[in-house]
């Protein structure tokens, strides 16, 4: 650019201009929708670095920035809370509890998250209960859209509620010290805080109605299979059994491929549940896994009734009457899928007892479906042929990685149960220790949040809640590139003088007004400025300010601080606001136009309220 500055006006040749100008054309690009955000962020990103307005350091701030890195991790601890089926029960029990009424679930899960973000980290907590919502969003039959930005806006409105539950309240409460006047308490924040949850509990069940009305959502969900219609399908009704090994059983020290059950007495095992440690783990029914004492056999069985109990008794087994189908009320570990034999495979020609397919891939065909027609006789001797579709029964996870692990048949349709697998689901009770560590050291802060995020994560492996792949894959890289590439305007917009030209502008507006104009002009420059700097440097930016003007009028400086603080926290306008937004984004599939249209509105609800209640609380 200085290359060509002397052929420029002189008012193009202040960096200002062209910061500036670049701001507007992101935010131009959001609101269009033409690039993805990822993109423009990137773009941002190379145009700073060309221009030499900002160093490469600068521009590449926000790859060293903790909240970025916790951003990442905290997605790891979420997709452990999916894998062990902690997302699940959360859901299912918030639904028993609202009687799966939408609204009531809306109230319930704006105040948790709003109660319990009052304490720790928001993001933290948001992050946890993204896979909450979605599982609701999935029992419910509901778009995403209408739930997931009233989890974003509990979070924000989560740190209006203590004095710990952002640092911008912390940040308020050190400058008002630091200026010789009383701090605020643990809960001068709560009122306003309540207040505005309330207004926005209110706003947010008829906002929702203007993100998405569900209708698509509900007719994919019907469309797709379920357990219960393979079960028909495939004719499978009342052959699932359930029964225990007795101590002396004759399957005792046996492996599965020693006993040959299904070849010579039509007895199935699908899965094994067996006790360790004092949970119950479910295996999969590899042919090399030895069976033991108090095993519980997850069976198909192919023979009638009085010939399975004479079985039971002949080897040693204890039937266990079940409730309905056992793959309906166990879904989270234990599932069923149809599979497709790829041509020109060795497998073409031969039987499933030829491939050993149970040995190989853990799993158990139950049918097979060829032309249209069920095979129904000694399936596990037919040769295969192309074009026939398998179906399995097995552990989730042996299903779900059927992709990778064969070159001979790939996954053709799973049913809607398989959004409730839960491949680690006996570490659940792990999962649950991980994220009460990292939780209890968010709150007492001990360490960073960013290190109890990592500790958690650390945790969440040791104990096999989530593998390094599926740890990788969980994180949302689109959401981490915008963060970053939004950072450097905050470096820029200082480095350049706007902080300090919005600055004196905004003295020169409050000249003469009423006190509560000033408010509300305070109120909307901290806004505007937190829409593209962190709360937190906003805080730290505009406290001094606000004190200043407090003491020229000669009113107390406690209002004009808790209204910056408010306000620093009321980031409901952009997606690139505060990381809770950005954590949404993707799982709510918004646009950028979906928070101007949402957050916009009650950003200025917000301000209103909080003009009005503030100097009743801390009088002028």
């Amino acid at each position: 650019m200085h290359a060509f500055s002397h052929y420029l006006p002189e008012f193009l040749q202040h960096q200002l201009f062209w910061v500036l100008a670049l701001l507007v054309f992101s935010i131009w690009q959001f609101m269009s929708n033409k690039l993805r955000m990822d993109i423009v962020a990137l773009l941002v990103i190379t145009f700073f670095s060309l221009s030499g307005i900002l160093t490469t350091k600068e521009v590449f701030a926000g790859l060293s920035d903790p909240n970025v890195v916790l951003i990442a991790l905290l997605f790891i601890v979420g997709e452990g809370l999916v894998r062990t089926g902690i997302a699940y029960q959360v859901s299912e029990w918030l639904m028993r509890v609202a009687g799966a009424s939408e609204t009531r679930v809306l109230i319930l899960l704006m105040l948790s998250i709003a109660g319990l973000g009052s304490f720790m980290s928001s993001t933290g907590i948001v992050a946890i209960f993204i896979p909450v919502v979605l599982a609701i969003c999935s029992g419910m039959g509901i778009s995403p859209k209408r739930l997931m930005m009233p989890l974003s806006v509990a979070g924000l409105i989560s740190g209006m509620m203590t004095l710990i539950a952002t640092p911008p309240n912390l940040v308020a409460h050190s400058e008002l010290v630091k200026a010789g006047f009383d701090g605020f308490g643990f809960f001068s924040f709560t009122p306003v805080g309540v207040a505005v949850l309330v207004l926005g509990i209110g706003y947010m069940l008829i906002a929702r109605h203007w993100l998405d009305n569900g209708e698509n959502v509900s007719a994919e969900r019907n469309a797709r299979s379920s357990m219960h219609q393979f079960i028909d399908e495939y004719q499978l009704t009342g052959r699932a059994k359930m029964v225990v090994i007795t101590a002396n059983s004759l399957l005792v020290g046996k492996t599965i491929n020693e006993l040959n059950l299904r070849d010579e007495y039509g007895l199935n095992i699908v899965a094994i549940q067996r006790v360790k440690r004092f949970r119950r783990i479910t295996l999969s029914a590899y042919g090399t896994v030895t069976l033991k004492d108090k095993d519980i056999l997850l069976l198909d069985v192919e023979v009638d009734s009085e010939t399975f109990f004479h079985h039971c008794e002949q080897f040693g087994l204890k039937n266990i009457e079940l409730k309905g189908e056992y793959l309906s009320d166990h879904a989270r570990s234990v599932g069923m899928a149809e599979l497709s034999i790829l041509p020109e495979t060795g497998s073409i020609g031969k039987s499933i007892n030829e491939l050993r397919f149970r040995s190989t891939y853990g799993l158990t065909v139950v049918g097979i479906k060829r032309d249209g027609e069920i095979l129904q006789d000694n399936i596990i001797h037919t040769p295969l042929k192309f074009g026939d579709v398998l179906l399995v029964m097995g552990v989730w996870q042996q299903i779900l990685e059927m992709d990778k692990a064969s070159r001979d048949f790939f996954l053709l349709n799973t049913p809607e149960e398989s959004k409730k697998a839960a491949p680690a689901l006996s570490q659940a009770p792990h999962a649950l220790f991980s994220v009460f560590t990292m939780v209890a050291l968010m709150i007492t802060g001990i360490v960073p949040n960013v290190i109890a995020a990592l500790i958690a994560c650390l945790m969440l492996g040791k104990f096999r809640c989530i593998d390094m792949k599926s740890a990788y894959e969980s994180i949302h890289w689109p959401s981490l590139i915008l963060i970053v590439g939004m950072m450097p305007f905050s470096i820029a917009l200082q480095k350049t003088g706007g902080i300090d030209l919005i600055v004196g502008i905004l003295l020169n507006l409050m000249q003469g007004m009423d006190v509560h104009f000033v408010l509300i002009v305070l109120f909307i420059f901290t806004a505007i400025i937190s829409a593209f700097i962190s709360n937190t440097a906003t805080a730290i930016l505009v406290m001094p300010i606000a004190i200043a003007i407090a003491q020229q009028l000669n009113y107390s400086a406690a209002p004009f601080v808790m209204i910056v603080a408010i306000s620093a926290s009321a980031a409901f306008m952009t997606p690139v606001s505060s990381p809770v937004n950005t954590m949404v984004l993707a799982p709510g599939g918004y646009k950028f136009m979906d928070f101007i249209k949402v957050g916009v509105p009650f950003t200025i609800l917000v301000m209103l309220l909080s003009v009005f209640l503030v100097p009743m609380l801390f009088p002028l």
